[in-house]
């Protein structure tokens, strides 16, 4: 086949271990254990794709029966080295797992291996993506592995180094390849395109290795497809290749959180849409979104190189600018909430839709303050607190304004409203006794409060100023500190509320139900209870209503 019809990732692959990116080290171990004659019995390559696993298996082939030996580094070429370049040499045996994986397989692998090597000094078998053996297969190969002819080397490569059992892995030496660093990538890319004459700018070569996440085949492949997919003399820009690999413009994500933060719904809604029109995944989008927060969260502490290309110079400043107003806590919880709409896009038939409500939701998150932790004591209750509390209440409960979280702090103070100070008080009298407490919370329509003061509260000791009480599980976590708050606003007055050991009476529920059974028990000793079952014998009696004149 003409070199020049092959696609890229077959064109450009390394013949030798200077032709290698990104695995220095891997080569320079592999290269010294030839030339001291210590080669192990068998190599193990594990990695992501791409990454040249088996591309080096090839050139240790190569090195291990070159003729003109390991210092030659195949530049002189031999018939060796060429017969395994074209994948065609009697002694180097190249089998997939992945179709080959029963244990009769490797029984013929290793009846094969009983003969020596034909032409070359090592009969060597390339077994690529090993994981996929059967585990008898393994236990088939084991003695073979650990006691093999001196002439005998296996290579192996895998992406999935667990599924590999322990007992293999250890009669093998490993290598872990690493990704190719962005850096790497980008000067190897640029490379090729100047070799192949194409018309690629910096940023569009940036985006392929943006997308390609350290693989060479990857980035060769994008490469490619960019340059195919392009007319004669026409420069393959960044447009066109966010167009190219349906790859949206990372800047309007960045806008996209800038109206999200400011509430703007409608603008954020159709910029998703426009995005969600280029053909981007909604499961890319989120996954999107998670590492524009972790800019956001930590930019601070990066470089702009340490993003790798992720970012340009404009981008990396402008995330840098809005972090510095936003609240780390409400990027967290957008975290958790990004997080969870992934699990949700599993179960919702139109992922769209799912999308845009969890835009919204997220402006519904930053159109509120989120509440400040309180260093709160039972016996002590600070009127500010109270007062940044009754704040965020209202805010919550009337829904009206949306607090711009890219406020500077200087904005933040100037903007922040005066604190009313007319705030009406209740006649200190009128709050004498749990029952007149109960009777204040219906005047003052703090319904939630009543409930839990009726419901989980146990009632120990009421004094003025000072209630003592037990309550059981159900009770609401900031109870204590809504309580005090109440208190200190209606009556302008501290209260220590005290938690005790003793049960204390019975909450109003459980005496409200008591009282109820104790009527219905009274009623069905009377004789027009038992005249009435009598006549009607399916008959249930469910509740007592008293008469407020004859009670």
């Amino acid at each position: 086949m003409n070199n020049n019809s092959k696609v890229l990732a077959l064109k450009y692959r390394p013949q030798n271990f200077d032709d290698l990116i990104g695995q220095e080290v891997v080569a320079e171990t592999i290269t010294n254990s030839i030339k001291a004659n210590k080669v192990p019995n068998a190599y193990l390559f594990t990695g992501i794709r791409g990454i040249g696993k088996t591309t080096i298996a090839r050139i240790v082939a190569k090195s291990l029966n070159c003729s003109n030996g390991i210092n030659n580094k195949c530049k002189i070429k031999c018939e060796n080295c060429d017969a395994i370049t074209n994948s065609n040499h009697i002694d180097i045996l190249e089998m997939d797992a992945a179709s080959k994986t029963g244990v009769d397989d490797v029984r013929d692998l290793i009846e094969f291996s009983r003969y020596g090597p034909t032409s070359a000094k090592y009969k060597i078998f390339i077994i690529d993506e090993v994981h996929m053996l059967s585990k008898q297969a393994f236990n088939a190969l084991l003695k073979t592995l650990e006691e093999p002819p001196e002439y005998l080397k296996f290579i192996f490569a895998t992406t999935e180094i667990k599924k590999i059992p322990v007992t293999v892995v250890s009669r093998c030496q490993r290598f872990d390849l690493s990704r190719i660093k962005s850096s790497e990538l980008f000067e190897f890319i640029k490379k090729i395109k100047d070799k192949e004459n194409g018309k690629v700018s910096d940023e569009a070569i940036k985006l392929i290795v943006k997308i390609s996440e350290g693989s060479v085949r990857d980035a060769l492949s994008l490469l490619d497809r960019g340059l195919l997919s392009l007319e004669e003399n026409t420069e393959l820009d960044l447009k066109a290749a966010q167009k190219i690999f349906g790859y949206f413009d990372k800047s309007k994500l960045i806008d996209l959180f800038e109206l999200i933060l400011n509430g703007e719904e409608n603008k954020v809604i159709n910029i998703y849409r426009k995005i969600y029109d280029q053909g981007i995944e909604p499961k890319v989008f989120i996954n999107d979104i998670l590492e524009l927060l972790y800019y956001f969260k930590n930019i601070n502490s990066l470089t702009l190189e340490s993003t790798n290309f992720s970012l340009n110079d404009e981008e990396f400043l402008k995330i840098k600018e809005i972090s510095n107003g936003v609240d780390p806590q409400v990027l967290i919880l957008f975290w958790q909430f990004a997080i969870s709409s992934l699990e949700e896009l599993d179960i919702v038939s139109n992922q769209n839709l799912s999308i845009e409500m969890f835009l919204i939701k997220l402006m519904h998150l930053s159109s509120m303050k989120l509440k400040k932790k309180f260093d709160f004591k039972f016996n002590e209750t600070s009127s500010d607190n109270n007062v940044v509390k009754k704040e965020i209440e209202n805010e919550i409960e009337s829904n009206t304004k949306t607090i711009n979280q890219i406020k500077n702090i200087a904005q933040e103070k100037k903007n922040k409203p005066d604190i009313e100070t007319d705030i009406e008080a209740i006649d200190k009298s009128l709050i004498n006794s749990f029952d007149e407490l109960l009777n204040i919370c219906i005047r003052k329509k703090e319904i939630k409060l009543k409930y839990e003061l009726e419901k989980n509260v146990n009632l120990v000791k009421f004094e003025r100023n000072r209630i003592e009480i037990s309550f059981n599980d159900n009770i609401d976590k900031d109870f204590v500190k809504d309580l005090s708050s109440k208190l200190f606003e209606w009556t302008n007055e501290r209260w220590i509320i005290t938690f005790s050991k003793s049960k204390g009476e019975m909450s109003i529920k459980e005496k409200k139900k008591n009282k109820k059974e104790e009527l219905i028990n009274e009623v069905k000793n009377l004789k027009i209870y038992k005249n009435m079952m009598k006549q009607f014998p399916d008959a249930e009696l469910l509740d007592v209503k008293l008469n407020k004149e004859e009670d």
